[in-house]
């Protein structure tokens, strides 16, 4: 019965993720023939904001769709889905490949359409210059395929005792070490329980070191607290790579942060980078496409460098970026168990 029943949800599973598509094809297809419809979605993009497809939508639209379609076309679209969602190709990968202009994300149970903005700056990288390795590496060249990017790693209390001279020997050249964290129910601040064996570790090993907070700010003066904290921990220390807010969804009602809305998180963030600034320091923010587009508000942080964690052979952002994290299976000699992969296009030590 067990089995019976994942059958009949995958085929469930399946045909709703076809009419996703179909919706998406048939929006292409048959603008002028559906100008009611269409006319909602212009009515959104000339608004320059970002749309969600609840699933009462993409049941309306596609049978307006398919109402509208004739019966040749369906065939040929229905055909072209089944092919591409039968092979490894994602649901979220075949939108993005119809919506070059948008940055498609997929969250909370829905996928959101980001217009790119053409005032904000956009990275210079050549997708075809992005080169994975063997050992789950992956290294950034120039068109005469010479390395132009720095390997990299970032470690907490989850990698537990390192060698670093065994990490050296790995031709890693810099590390990003957590320096601490705030409890996301409570909010108390706490000193990463590795961090002084991590920075003094790389640092004896001619690794150069960032450094990187795991927030759960509030509001600007908790972000303010955060940044004092962390500015305190490194003074002692050589740290010529950036001082970074990380910044990421905590999947709990319960989280303090749960309830912030885009302004914020933005106004927050903000607030922990100006601090770091104003110490001399290179502030960053790290996330992933949920940070960069939902959470935060990408004009607001424009002049902070990011650090984009994407998993996947080709990088998904159009926008400026320093440091790529492609990986959390790196294998690194000196640490026990995976390990986050960084590769970074700009020179920090240099700066």
């Amino acid at each position: 019965m067990n089995l019976i029943m994942n059958i009949i949800f995958s085929l469930i599973t399946l045909t709703a993720l076809t009419g996703c598509i179909v919706l998406v094809l048939q929006n292409y297809h048959l603008r002028t023939e559906s100008r009611e419809t269409m006319g909602r979605l212009q009515e959104m993009e000339e608004r320059q904001e970002e749309y969600i497809y609840t699933q009462t939508d993409l049941e309306a639209y596609t049978r307006e769709a398919v109402a509208q379609a004739g019966e040749t076309e369906r065939k040929a679209t229905l055909g072209e889905l089944k092919q591409r969602l039968s092979g490894k190709e994602s649901t979220v990968s075949v939108l993005r490949s119809l919506y070059p202009e948008d940055v498609v994300v997929y969250a909370d149970g829905g996928y959101s359409f980001f217009p790119i903005q053409e005032n904000l700056k956009k990275h210079q990288y050549v997708y075809e210059n992005f080169v994975p390795q063997g050992d789950n590496e992956m290294i950034y060249t120039n068109d005469t395929g010479e390395t132009i990017s720095a390997k990299g790693i970032d470690v907490s209390r989850h990698q537990g005792e390192i060698d670093w001279k065994k990490v050296a020997g790995d031709d890693v050249a810099y590390a990003f070490i957590r320096s601490g964290f705030r409890g996301s129910s409570e909010g108390k601040l706490v000193e990463d329980e590795f961090f002084k064996d991590n920075i003094e570790g790389a640092l004896d090993n001619d690794i150069q070191v960032g450094i990187y907070f795991y927030t759960q700010a509030t509001s600007e003066e908790e972000a303010k607290e955060e940044a004092e904290f962390v500015l305190d921990l490194i003074e002692p220390y050589n740290v010529d790579y950036p001082v970074v807010l990380d910044l990421e969804e905590v999947n709990s009602n319960a989280a303090r942060t749960a309830e912030m809305t885009q302004e914020e998180h933005t106004k927050a963030a903000i607030a922990f980078c100006e601090t770091i600034k104003a110490a001399g320091y290179t502030p960053m923010i790290y996330g992933n496409l949920k940070t960069f587009m939902i959470m935060l508000d990408m004009e607001q942080i424009e002049a902070y460098d990011k650090w984009f964690a994407y998993y996947d052979t080709s990088v998904y952002f159009p926008y400026e970026f320093a440091v790529w994290q492609y990986s959390s299976k790196g294998s690194i000699a000196g640490i026990k168990g995976d390990v986050d992969m960084n590769i970074c296009m700009k020179d920090y030590a240099g700066t």
